[in-house]
């Protein structure tokens, strides 16, 4: 019962009228129809008079085939013109809801702008951009003073030291015979046989594994 009384809004009228109007051309569509096939039953009914040499019928006939053929045409005259008034109103409809969405933008923008104030606004991203270039001048501090401990640290050079030590206490010398060409590397294990014959290579890994060096 509510719903009888309930008052249309233009959404519901508009539905309507873009019923009645799909009603329209389907009535328009059938009439066309109707028209072409008279107009069909027509053209023969004047063959046959214009065979049997009844130029008085072929002539009436032919004049109500011309009418025939206009009311037909003007079919698709007043088609177009329900197309076209369907259109505008899905176009209207179109442009009072965005005014109602631009209404509705509007205030809000109006509310937003009361409760906003520009001046605390701005001091706000000042403050944020301050803070930021703060944090961002701090974390460059922590990163160089911990690349500075990593550094001052020594442990690659104790460890290149105690590699040094083990390489010495077996039997080989560092200092530039290690980076030779191969060579020279080859030649300096020849010279050599009694270094190499005294030492063992299971010895040498041992020592090694003795002084944590893989």
């Amino acid at each position: 019962m509510a719903s009888l009384f309930k008052k249309k809004t233009v959404d519901d009228i508009i539905k309507e009228q873009t019923k009645e109007l799909r009603g329209t051309q389907r009535q328009i569509a059938r009439d066309r129809a109707a028209l072409e096939k008279q107009e069909k039953q027509m053209e023969i009914e004047i063959k046959k008079m214009a065979k049997s040499g009844n130029r008085e019928a072929c002539k009436i006939l032919a004049k109500q085939l011309v009418q025939l053929r206009k009311q037909k045409n003007r079919t698709y005259a007043v088609s177009s013109k329900v197309t076209s008034m369907s259109t505008q109103t899905k176009v209207m409809n179109s442009q009072m809801k965005m005014a109602g969405a631009m209404s509705s933008t509007a205030k809000t923008m109006q509310a937003v702008n009361k409760k906003m104030d520009p001046q605390k606004t701005l001091q706000t991203m000042q403050d944020f951009q301050k803070e930021n270039m703060k944090m961002g001048m701090t974390e460059d501090m922590i990163n160089d003073t911990l690349d500075e401990i990593f550094e001052e640290s020594g442990d690659e050079e104790e460890s290149q030291d105690i590699v040094n030590q083990v390489l010495d206490e077996i039997g080989i010398e560092i200092s530039g015979k290690m980076v030779r060409a191969p060579a020279a590397g080859k030649s300096l294990l020849t010279a050599s046989p009694k270094r190499k014959t005294q030492i063992s290579d299971d010895e040498i890994e041992r020592q090694l594994r003795a002084l944590g060096v893989d």
